[in-house]
């Protein structure tokens, strides 16, 4: 069964979430130009979480003929400081009853693990971490909404990059949750090569997890190799010669990923983080996506 694709503007996520130079309403109406099945939001695009706006929002992607597959969240849970960590759940949980009136029964909302403070000690952090999204599973279980966490690099508005980031930590953090429904893996093959680790190997130890993907793509600019980007250890920020470009035409082995993907049975939606360059290169990125998913999932 083809795989369905949704897009996600990355190009605009400044001016629709930070500057407000931009409205959700007006991503939505430029999308129109987009072959795709649905539409990824992120918890900062919304100027209001009361029912009328929502609804609004809601009324608008459906407009399109499109769907919500995800929501886009980055709680802190590693917070050295209670009260933000409890504030971070309750918004989570709010964010997961967003997700379901605007996506409805199985859609993913994404959870983060939070920042990688300086002081907060890897045992400290999986501990707080386990016990956050474990406080909000009752509510994406009562909502029928799957919490999708994802081996991220950094929330674009946090200071320091995110505690699990590394596939080590990663991987324990999966591993601590059982919950198997309602929890699972939000894979992001680019966002491993930032970290440094090899994407294919972090999706063969999660495929069995993997509920929802975002399929950017880099390359290295200048003469870089892959070993300069290790050597600049990917943790501590982004190499500066780590482009986006279109997916198919940088480091990613798309080929593989989707076959493993296959084998595993995979189901749910593929998301495009793209244009930085331009809505033209969306486009590209989309169609590259509708080829390779055809030939896997056809």
């Amino acid at each position: 069964m083809p795989l369905r694709i949704s897009a996600f503007p990355k190009c605009y996520l400044d001016r629709i979430a930070g500057a407000r130079t931009m409205t959700v309403f007006e991503w939505v109406t430029m999308s129109r130009a987009l072959d795709c099945d649905g539409l990824e939001m992120y918890e900062g695009f919304f100027t209001s979480l009361e029912p009328g706006y929502l609804d609004s929002v809601g009324d608008a992607i459906c407009d399109t003929g499109r769907q919500m597959p995800m929501l886009c969240c980055s709680p802190d849970f590693t917070n050295p400081d209670p009260d933000a960590r409890k504030k971070a759940i309750e918004k989570e949980v709010e964010m997961v009853r967003v997700a379901r009136r605007l996506g409805g029964p199985g859609t993913v909302c994404r959870v983060l693990s939070g920042q990688r403070y300086p002081d907060v000690s890897r045992e400290q952090g999986l501990e707080w971490v386990v016990e956050c999204i474990n406080a909000v599973l009752p509510v994406a279980r009562e909502c029928d909404v799957i919490l999708g966490l994802e081996n991220h690099y950094k929330d674009g508005f946090w200071k320091y990059p995110e505690f699990a980031q590394k596939k080590d930590v990663f991987l324990d953090l999966v591993n601590a949750i059982t919950d198997r429904t309602h929890f699972g893996v939000q894979y992001d093959p680019s966002n491993a090569v930032v970290a440094g680790d090899d994407p294919i190997e972090l999706l063969r130890a999660v495929a069995n997890r993997v509920v929802s993907m975002h399929a950017s793509d880099r390359y290295l600019a200048d003469g870089a190799t892959l070993d300069d980007l290790r050597a600049a250890d990917g943790t501590v920020g982004y190499f500066d010669k780590l482009r986006h470009g279109v997916t198919g035409k940088g480091l990613n082995d798309f080929p593989a990923i989707f076959g493993i993907l296959a084998e595993n049975n995979y189901s749910g939606w593929v998301s495009i983080e793209d244009g930085m360059n331009g809505m033209g290169e969306m486009a590209e990125s989309l169609a590259f996506l509708r080829w390779i998913t055809g030939k896997y999932f056809p």
